[in-house]
């Protein structure tokens, strides 16, 4: 039996080393990017706003869909700017970062709560999502790769891209994850402190726009959304000290990750659903380790 298993596992293994010259940009990318989602999702988990999350994601989403109208009504030339990748990126980020910036920037007593408005960017952006693209002759097509594609068909430059984005934000928080820390847990006292929190504020908006919207126009909505909630969720419950969770939470994608794309290649599924399906089940265990813990009342 141990012997029969090990021969399965090293013939998923040789499977999936077999596929690299293939599909090594699918994941270098989809592991840059799911890097770089799981340290900007330690802030989103820190500061309980998950449903964010879904706005936002949904929000790049609509930028997507808005690209690829306004591409279909400027030219029927597949090389025209307004149907080109590039322009695809670029009002992803533009959408996703207006809706971080209408639902994380603090509001007054009197104005909409945080709850309200993320439901409206949602349900707007999921909406005028199907209603952009109803007319398209693959308009359900389109909308399906927005919500589950699968990362397959990612370039050289989106694993470039995502590397140096991981890099760079492993290194800001390196020297600025208590700031970070004081701004999603206590805002009072970090401004009582002097910290400019608007900036700051302002800049976790462009940090998670950028990084959601990118993340989406390669790899869609359930990936992207998996990889910025699920494993800070998971490491929430193995960290005693919200600053550990910063290097844990990328630990944790990873573990989910490189065996997710492994099985997916040897069982010909989607590395992406099964990369998320993994995480769910970690964050599952988790919870069910948590309330056994818990003494009966």
């Amino acid at each position: 039996m141990c012997a029969s298993g090990h021969i399965g596992r090293d013939a998923m293994i040789q499977s999936f080393l077999a596929s690299w010259d293939l599909f090594q940009n699918t994941y270098l990318a989809g592991w840059g990017m799911g890097l770089v989602l799981a340290q900007v999702g330690v802030i989103v988990v820190a500061r309980d706003q998950i449903f964010i999350g879904a706005g936002v994601s949904q929000a790049s989403a609509l930028g997507v869909a808005a690209a690829l109208w306004i591409g279909q009504m400027a030219s029927q030339d597949p090389n025209h700017w307004f149907r080109s990748d590039a322009f695809l990126a670029v009002m992803a980020v533009i959408f996703s970062v207006a809706a971080a910036w209408m639902t994380t920037i603090r509001r007054n007593a009197d104005r909409e709560s945080h709850e309200a408005v993320t439901g409206w960017v949602f349900l707007l952006s999921a909406s005028l999502s199907i209603l952009l693209l109803s007319r398209s002759p693959h308009g359900l097509e389109e909308i399906q790769r927005l919500v589950s594609s699968s990362i397959i068909g990612a370039t050289g430059g989106d694993v470039l891209l995502f590397l140096v984005m991981a890099t760079l934000s492993g290194l800001l928080l390196v020297f600025i994850h208590r700031p970070l820390l004081l701004l999603a847990m206590d805002r009072p006292m970090a401004e009582a402190l002097g910290m400019r929190t608007g900036l700051w504020s302002a800049s976790i908006c462009i940090w998670l726009g950028l990084s959601l919207g990118l993340s989406i126009r390669c790899a869609g909505t359930l990936y992207a959304f998996g990889c910025l909630v699920l494993p800070p969720l998971i490491s929430q419950g193995l960290c005693r000290e919200v600053s550990h969770m910063f290097l844990v939470a990328p630990l944790v994608f990873l573990a989910a990750a490189v065996p997710g794309f492994v099985l997916a290649n040897h069982l010909d599924f989607p590395p992406a659903q099964m990369t998320v399906a993994l995480l769910c089940g970690g964050f599952a265990l988790i919870w069910v380790k948590a309330r056994l813990r818990q003494p009966f009342a």
